[in-house]
């Protein structure tokens, strides 16, 4: 008698069907980055003796870049911080010179992404000033700014500079405001002022054409910031906590990534789709624990790393494109707690070892700075082109001149394996900024300014030309725009006014006619249709109104900007007057020594 080895010769026995089921719940989902480890390097390798700053803050107190290392150290009084080469490391001479020009205790710290001896930093003293590290680092104190922005009436909580444009930055204090800088003129461009309450991040999108905000009223937005107005806006999220809460852009994808705590005082992330945000698409539980969670997106990997600020472990998901969105990969646990991470830009990683990111923990209990080397593990040290695409350059894509005027660029990306330049992003044209936000609740306007003649200012970054431009269009560069200029609002919702200039490269190639006049085209927005009756508009008078109240928000907006720059130029006059009075008294003294 013969015993049947197997049961697959019927295809719908109960145990065929088993089996199948047995194979889809123990399917493992293929992925190049699943076994990332982390990696700390000898002692030799850290940063020992550095005073951190003991700020309960939910910045990352960090900055670095391939040049150097900025970390925000506790002061007896005023606010400074340290920032040292990056090869220097070991034990730290205590004596070693800081920064050192804010009245107050600094918050947050940002390097330039096109720079790296420019760095910014904000403050309890209501500012936010930009400085300029010499090239083989401090050898005395810097006291000396070269930029010093004020328009917060509140502590500076957050900074992060544009992705794609030079000198373009945006800070968000505790008086509920964002304010969008230019740094070459030492003025705001908009101050935005939509949030009721305290704003806890801010992110920008790949190409810095929108920034997401979280914010203490429990509301995830998306804003233009040239035109200072909402474009995309969740409703209140009840089953939040009172604690702060992060908000990350996924790169291009149209997405946002949150990290908060429930009700529950439960730890979740979610992941938000632009085009709707009545509801996350995927929201997911991490654990019960107390502390903040800080994420990191690496938009060349698409892996998000997530960090709670006391925590002793750094998470990392993979981000997909298809539901379910996000995939657990693996955790790094070490002994000792974090009380931040500065993370080192792609270009400054080492792919002879796989070393896909890099970040430097402060300790929370020690005067320890420590690299960590998230690294992929392959067999040979040769460049791995898959896990390693085209990166963020160091060139911008646009002055800030070009993007205020209503230009957006993608980032000029570099070659991981020689450093050569790999793409040249197209110039998006007015409308097609607007096709490409269509699906937004309200598709921004596109805003035009009024050249003027302005010598740049001392102290300004960059002066090398952006890609695919003329020796002739550098010296235009120079020149900025004026940024104070009225914006040309379109109180019609279905349509957006843009000025009709021929252009190259944003530089008009004719000048204005002599009668001052310029040709206005009318961009379709899709809307309602018009009705006669209204004059144009759909909803009569609900939409007369709506357009009023803009335009007074837009008065108030430019009014406020007005009070900055007269402060600004109150503060100019006192320091002049300061300046005067020891070449006054120089002048006296000579006189009486010749009398």
């Amino acid at each position: 008698m013969e015993i049947p080895l197997s049961v697959e010769s019927s295809p719908s026995s109960p145990c065929s069907e088993n089996n199948r089921s047995f194979q889809m719940a123990f399917k493992i989902r293929s992925s190049k980055f699943r076994h990332i480890y982390g990696s700390i390097p000898k002692k030799d390798l850290c940063y020992e003796n550095i005073k951190i700053t003991r700020n309960t803050h939910d910045s990352n107190f960090c900055a670095v870049n391939p040049k150097f290392l900025a970390v925000v150290t506790e002061t007896g009084g005023g606010g400074s911080f340290l920032c040292i080469p990056l090869r220097s490391s070991g034990r730290v001479d205590p004596k070693t010179p800081h920064v050192c020009g804010h009245a107050g205790v600094v918050l947050d710290i940002k390097f330039n992404p096109f720079n790296d001896n420019i760095i910014a930093s904000s403050s309890e003293d209501c500012t936010v000033k930009v400085w300029s590290i010499p090239e083989d680092g401090l050898k005395t104190n810097l006291s000396e700014w070269i930029v010093d922005l004020h328009g917060h009436k509140r502590r500076v909580g957050y900074i992060e500079w544009h992705p794609t444009a030079e000198n373009i930055l945006l800070s968000a204090g505790f008086d509920y405001k964002c304010v969008l800088w230019n740094v070459e003129q030492a003025e705001p461009v908009n101050v935005i002022s939509c949030h009721d309450n305290t704003v806890f991040s801010m992110s920008w999108n790949q190409d810095g054409s929108l920034f997401s905000t979280s914010c203490k009223d429990k509301k995830l937005r998306v804003i233009d910031p040239r035109m200072a107005r909402v474009a995309a806006e969740s409703p209140v999220q009840d089953n939040l906590g009172s604690r702060a809460w992060k908000s990350v852009f996924l790169g291009d994808t149209g997405r946002v990534f949150t990290s908060f705590h429930s009700r529950f005082c439960d730890r979740e992330i979610a992941v938000w789709d632009l085009k709707n945000m009545s509801a996350p698409m995927r929201t997911e539980g991490i654990d019960n624990s107390s502390s903040i969670l800080l994420p990191y997106y690496d938009q060349d990997t698409k892996i998000m790393y997530l960090a709670g600020k006391g925590d002793s472990n750094i998470r990392y998901f993979e981000i997909d494109d298809e539901s379910p969105y996000t995939h657990y990969l693996n955790s790094f646990i070490t002994s000792d707690p974090q009380r931040g991470l500065g993370v080192m830009p792609k270009r400054g990683c080492n792919t002879e070892r796989c070393e896909v990111m890099r970040f430097y923990k402060l300790h929370a209990s020690k005067n320890l700075i420590e690299p960590l080397s998230m690294i992929v593990p392959r067999k040979s040290s040769v460049f791995h082109e898959d896990i390693y695409p085209p990166t963020a350059s160091q060139i911008p894509s646009l002055s800030a001149d070009e993007w205020i005027s209503g230009q957006t660029r993608g980032q000029i990306l570099m070659s991981m394996l020689d450093g050569h330049v790999t793409n040249s992003p197209k110039v998006s044209s007015a409308k097609a900024v607007q096709n490409k936000d269509s699906s937004l609740s309200q598709a921004p306007t596109i805003t035009t300014y009024k050249a003027v003649n302005r010598p740049r200012p001392e102290g300004s970054v960059s002066t090398q030309p952006y890609a695919g431009e003329t020796t002739a269009n550098t010296n235009h560069r120079n020149i900025p725009a004026s940024l104070r200029n009225i914006k040309q609002l379109s109180t019609n919702e279905e349509f957006v006014s843009i000025k009709d200039e021929p252009q190259s490269n944003g530089i008009p190639l004719e000048p204005p006619s002599p009668s001052g006049q310029s040709t206005v085209k009318k961009v379709w927005s899709p809307a309602s249709p018009k009705s006669p009756a209204t004059n144009g508009f759909a909803g009569g008078d609900s939409d007369l109104r709506k357009a009023y109240f803009k335009q007074l928000e837009e008065i108030s907006s430019l009014k406020e900007q007005i009070s900055l720059k007269d402060k600004r130029i109150r503060q100019l006059e006192e320091e002049i007057s300061v300046l005067k009075l020891p070449i006054a008294r120089e002048i006296n003294v000579q006189d009486q020594s010749e009398c």
